[in-house]
């Protein structure tokens, strides 16, 4: 039994280095889904760091041109492979796509999917699939930070750290969170204190605030700042990486930023003071046993979500885009003026 399916489907391509408005419309013919497999309407997508990076042919992990960007989704199964759960037919999930999830349709493995709770928008539940699953993951297996620490969170208005803001202080985690003046009132109201992060003397602001160093630094930024987040730490604190921003202009190989992050934290790891320092990889452990690595992001998410539909989190929504103005929607996330996600819907 298979809901009304759409026989083409609309997609956004990018074909190559350009710039956001050098995305691409195309429209072909939408295959069935084959056994094990399930085909997706897509309700709400989003612009991540990931498909900033891939513009640019930066993503450590770049996949060739040209290719569909999309790095999560939200949706309603409208079709099912052979022999697979006719129930599932009508419902909304959750997935990680990495690339596909800029199209009106899309084909995924149901074994990816996670559902999404009643009542809880699709806009809104985008905002915290990749970000919330990162956010969760750094917080709580990566660092895992007790209730009654402090922690820093760089670029604590974006997508991962606004909602690693909010984990945090569900948890009882006190945040110090970096944001431009205009973001300082969303910081605030999300839980945490505030520093400008354009300060010369920010990492200075941050030790007024937190004279014997934090728990756990998040920082996306890398690059030269690294050194001065694993400065920050207290005795039996742990910084967590997870990103090259300050890299994503430079030209050369998109994987040597990483590299050297993943060089610089091995050897910081062998000092005797205490501290810790951790690459985080979103897709760590997947080709080892895909089996564990989707039961653990099932598990993350579906606590994300359960979250998010008691409202004890709140979706950062920066501004919906149709589909069909996917590169207006790139350019406004590049242009690091918003707070939260940028999402893309039908």
């Amino acid at each position: 039994m298979n809901s009304t399916v759409a026989t083409q489907v609309t997609e956004v391509v990018l074909p190559g280095k350009v710039e956001a408005s050098g995305l691409r419309m195309r429209t072909r013919d939408l295959p069935a889904p084959t056994a094990g497999q399930v085909t997706l309407r897509m309700d709400a997508t989003g612009v991540s760091f990931a498909e900033q990076q891939m513009r640019r042919g930066k993503y450590y992990d770049q996949p060739p041109f040209p290719f569909v960007p999309g790095y999560d989704v939200v949706g309603t199964v409208t079709a099912v492979g052979p022999q697979g759960d006719v129930t599932l037919v009508g419902r909304r999930f959750a997935a990680v796509t990495k690339i596909g999830g800029w199209a009106s349709s899309l084909q995924l493995d149901a074994a990816d999917l996670v559902p999404v709770p009643d009542g809880v928008p699709a806009a809104e539940a985008e905002t915290v699939v990749v970000n919330g699953i990162t956010a969760w993951q750094m917080l709580h297996r990566s660092a895992k930070v007790p209730a009654g620490a402090t922690i820093v969170v760089l670029g604590a208005n974006g997508g991962v750290g606004s909602t690693l803001v909010q984990l945090a202080r569900h948890a009882g985690i006190t945040v110090i969170g970096t944001a431009s003046p205009r973001h300082h009132d969303t910081v605030r109201e999300l839980g945490a204190i505030p520093v400008d992060y354009r300060d010369p003397d920010m990492y200075e602001r941050i030790r007024e605030l937190a004279p014997d160093g934090v728990d756990a630094v998040f920082d996306h930024v890398g690059g030269a700042g690294l050194k001065d987040s694993w400065k920050l730490l207290r005795r039996g604190g742990t910084l967590v990486s997870y990103g090259t921003a300050a890299t994503k202009d430079e030209d050369g190989n998109s994987q040597l930023p990483v590299l050297k992050s993943f060089a610089r934290l091995a050897l910081w790891n062998l000092l005797p003071n205490g501290k810790s320092a951790r690459f985080y990889n979103f897709w760590a452990g997947k080709r080892r046993r895909l089996s564990t690595f989707r039961d653990r992001l099932r598990e993350d998410l579906t606590q994300v979500l359960r979250l998010l539909a008691d409202g004890a989190l709140t979706a950062q929504v920066a501004a919906e885009y149709p589909l069909a103005d996917a590169g207006a929607a790139l350019a406004l996330a590049e242009s690091r003026t918003v707070a939260g996600k940028v999402v893309i819907v039908p």
